[in-house]
């Protein structure tokens, strides 16, 4: 006679081999097709899940673009790399992704800001709005507790000792989670190539605003006024750039009086007027920081530690006698 220890084994065994059995029909009854260009985009994709191709995750986009047969465009962090294989996969043809980055419109720090309380919680700036708020007296600025920091899967956030939010354009894809962790609203996608940004989101009026911050903007509408292509308008108290309007000359920076204007181009040219000037004046009319002297009929000379580099003198002079030389290379007017 079988013993209790066989037994059991023999019994083990055999539901075992049942339900293998039963799996394996299982498996083969209800297998779910995947579609090989589904698998082979998810291949070449980064894999972070950012949602910033509008879809569920990678495999939502993945799927969505076999079905269309196309929006090989649609994957930010990628960048034109993955959109070319992408395209490959579907047997299209890929277009131009340009590339976006964070911005964020606060520079108020430690030093340059008045601290109403000091927080002690939870380092979330979405913890702390749902108790005190800003630690700082600008209810519109920076929470400064990192929770932009802590979402970004590329490690394109840093924050210095002063607490003031700075993005790593080499590292930031534009994948949008900074933008849509921040409480506050106060950070943006943009193109890459724009460089020129109104780092202040205090709409409060221009007292009130400097009194709380020293890089505030005040709202007193000389960027508005000096802007070269009608770029900047108010939101109320707030100036505001329509980047598809801005041309990064400059001018508004070197204009603004509180410095909440940053102008992240490291060196621009100098105008130089050449021989060829018949002294008109158009170009000392026309330069936003009267960077340019001379008399009536003479020659005029441009005052290199004034000249921003912004170029707004080349298309009004008569005798295309205006170059810009330096960082940017040269050009001449025309």
């Amino acid at each position: 006679m079988l013993s209790v220890v066989a037994k059991s084994m023999l019994t083990l065994s055999g539901m075992a081999a049942l339900f293998g059995a039963i799996l394996a029909i299982a498996s083969k009854a209800f297998a779910v097709y995947r579609d090989p260009k589904v698998l082979a985009i998810l291949e070449v994709l980064p894999g972070v899940n950012c949602g910033a191709c509008g879809f569920p995750g990678c495999q939502g986009y993945a799927e969505a673009a076999v079905a269309a047969g196309e929006i090989p465009t649609a994957c930010p962090p990628g960048g034109n790399d993955v959109a070319g294989r992408v395209a490959e996969i579907l047997g299209t043809e890929a277009g131009e992704i340009m590339r976006k980055v964070a911005v964020v419109h606060c520079s108020a720090g430690i030093s340059n800001s008045v601290q109403r309380l000091k927080y002690d919680g939870i380092e979330d700036c979405r913890a702390a709005m749902l108790v005190s708020g800003s630690a700082k007296a600008c209810i519109f600025g920076c929470l400064s507790l990192g929770t932009c920091k802590t979402v970004c899967p590329f490690d394109a956030v840093e924050l210095d000792q002063e607490g003031i939010v700075h993005i790593d354009r080499d590292l930031c894809t534009g994948c949008g989670k900074c933008v849509d962790a921040c409480p506050i609203n106060i950070m943006e996608l943009v193109s890459i190539d724009m460089r020129v940004h109104i780092r202040c989101s205090n709409h409060d009026k221009g007292k009130a605003a400097k009194a709380v911050c020293e890089v505030s903007c005040i709202g007193c509408q000389l960027c508005v006024k000096k802007c070269p292509s009608d770029a900047i308008s108010m939101d109320g108290n707030l100036a505001v750039i329509d980047y598809s309007k801005c041309t990064n000359c400059g001018v508004c920076a070197a204009v603004c009086p509180t410095n909440a204007i940053i102008d992240e181009v490291k060196a621009r040219p100098k105008a130089v007027i050449g021989r060829g000037c018949v002294g008109n004046g158009k170009c000392k009319e026309v330069c936003p920081v009267k960077a340019i002297e001379g008399e009536p009929g003479e020659r005029h000379e441009v005052i290199g530690t004034k000249c921003i580099g912004c170029g707004v003198c080349l298309s009004v002079c008569p005798t295309k006698s205006i170059s810009m030389v330096g960082a940017l290379g040269h050009q001449r007017g025309r």
